[in-house]
């Protein structure tokens, strides 16, 4: 249980209680704006290939706007401030990470599967493979995957609404949990791909411009010399010139080390097995297009994650550290804090204001993210396993959209009971479990079957299942879960795995489950299914 926050850290954190209707009024806004938009692209959406897929019909430009949108999370905006602010270069390091995992996915994904696929990762892996053991397969990793991802958003948005409104119980912010997924389940039932295409585009670029003004804010502080605001930074901490260099939170010992790896392997890796980032390339006409789009994204995406240099370092170096936690013991308050605090101060209008706009680009953020994570699992499970694996691909196609909106209800409410159980914990941390999960399981499978002639259906079983089963253990016997007052169940222990990240076992352990389960098969691997997707995933023919 969080310990409360007393009404004298809400006015500071939120500004004086009379701006509370200036905050209720602009998170009121946003909604009904995304809801008009969602209910507009609902009207256009009349098939599987509309809710899936958006009719195909977006840019280059849009989708990688669309990307950043679904890409720049509560862990961006919240949890890499919140990180740099408590502990300098080393949450920095998630900024790196992110962004460095695109080159990934532009060089080694998002074209062949464009090319190969219709509307999820299965389609992919079924190709040359038995459909419906690997469907399932692939339709399970998806829907952990996409869960996990949603405990940092949940997570996000309890803390944000709960600082904003003054809400010091937990009961309180469980609700605002239930609201975000209530919202999440409208916006893909109703809207589909389209709709929550357009609000990621919305909230994308709501973002970057929010960025953008806090980063101006404090630079001007500072008159534009980052020196001197890393230095002011490192004597604010209390840590002096270690705050700017390597180990204050993963060089302690061996293993924060080791941790440190681990973390750094499942953020490069795990980009290109994400199920809401690979169903964005279903959604434009071309590959080309679908190699734009990721040129758009790290363009975006890249500057935003320079300006979580203003925004972390300028927490740190504006801010009081206890003020921070005390806010949030993870730090996930440290972005809206900074805008109060540039705007003016906890008792100016313009402080609140700009906390309200802040926070409302946050919530922006988390709602659009919420409902790429939810599209994504819900679209793989009707596709993958309803459709193909239930129906053995007897299925109409508006009894798969039907199924579809049906698991979205479903696995938003899985999304919301977990998200209750962690709304204590850092956004980026849980981001870096769901990038694990997904290099684990997702990202051998694919590769393997792109570009491994030998690659069997019992390899990618039991690389989807073995990086699955192995990331989804070390998480729950790990530090994250229990055994510390940051975990989940901060009053439990029974942990045994010593990382908070099990990227360094669960990754190895997927590539290499993978190729034994090929090379131990009985069943041979067809050359020509294997030589059609090959010219498939090079040239685009016959994709859909």
């Amino acid at each position: 249980m969080s310990a409360p926050l007393t009404p004298l850290q809400f006015t500071t954190a939120a500004g004086a209680t009379e701006h509370r209707p200036l905050i209720i009024t602009l998170f009121g806004l946003f909604v009904v704006a995304t809801l008009i938009i969602t209910v507009w692209a609902g009207r256009q959406t009349k098939g599987a290939a509309d809710f899936y897929a958006g009719g195909r019909q977006f840019t280059g430009f849009q989708n990688g706007l669309a990307i950043s949108g679904d890409y720049m999370s509560a862990a961006s905006f919240l949890g890499i401030a919140g990180a740099i602010a408590l502990f300098g270069y080393d949450g920095f390091l998630y900024s790196i990470g992110f962004l460095v995992a695109w080159l990934v996915a532009l060089l080694l994904v998002a074209e062949p599967l464009r090319n190969s696929g219709r509307y999820t990762m299965g389609d992919v892996l079924a190709y040359r493979m038995r459909q419906r053991p690997v469907r399932t397969a692939a339709g399970t990793s998806t829907i952990v995957v996409s869960i996990f991802y949603l405990l940092a958003q949940m997570a996000g948005a309890g803390v944000l609404v709960s600082l904003l409104l003054g809400i010091t119980s937990d009961g309180g912010k469980i609700a605002i949990v239930a609201l975000v997924g209530l919202l999440m389940i409208l916006y893909v039932t109703i809207g589909g791909m389209k709709g929550t295409t357009w609000v990621q585009m919305v909230k994308a670029v709501l973002l970057i411009a929010g960025a953008l003004l806090i980063t101006f804010l404090v630079l001007v502080k500072f008159n534009f010399n980052v020196s001197d605001l890393l230095g002011k930074a490192a004597e604010n901490s209390g840590q002096g010139a270690k705050f700017l260099e390597p180990g204050l939170k993963y060089g302690k010992d061996p293993t924060t080390k080791l941790d440190f790896i681990s973390l750094g392997l499942a953020l490069v890796l795990g980009t290109a097995g994400l199920p809401h980032i690979l169903i964005r390339f279903y959604t434009v006409p071309t590959a080309q297009a679908a190699r734009k789009s990721v040129l758009w994204a790290i363009g975006i995406i890249g500057g935003f994650y320079l300006m979580t240099i203003a925004l972390g370092f300028g927490a740190a170096a504006l801010l009081n550290r206890d003020e921070i936690i005390k806010s949030n013991k993870a730090g996930n308050t440290a972005a809206p804090l900074l805008a109060q605090a540039v705007g003016g101060g906890a008792d100016s209008t313009g402080g609140a204001i700009l906390l309200a706009v802040i926070s409302a680009v946050a919530f922006a953020t988390i709602l659009a993210v919420v409902a790429g994570l939810t599209l994504a699992s819900s679209s793989s499970f009707a596709h993958d396993i309803y459709v193909n694996v239930i129906r053995r691909g007897q299925a109409t196609e508006k009894e798969e959209v039907r199924a579809a909106r049906w698991s979205t209800v479903v696995i938003g409410a899985v999304a919301i009971g977990l998200g209750a159980l962690a709304r204590d914990l850092n956004v980026a941390g849980l981001v870096a479990l769901a990038f694990a999960v997904a290099a684990s399981a997702n990202l051998p499978t694919i590769l393997y079957s792109l570009f491994w002639k030998r690659f069997t259906t019992q390899g990618a079983l039991w690389s989807i299942y073995g990086g699955l089963v192995s990331s989804v253990v070390l998480v729950l016997f790990s530090p994250v879960v229990s055994g510390k007052p940051t975990s989940m169940f901060k009053d439990a222990d029974f942990y045994w795995f010593p990382l908070e990240n099990p990227g360094l076992i669960s990754i190895p352990l997927g590539f290499l489950l993978g190729w034994l389960g090929t090379v131990l098969s009985k069943e041979e691997a067809d050359p020509r299914k294997f030589a059609e997707l090959e010219v498939r995933s090079l040239t685009g023919t016959g994709a859909h």
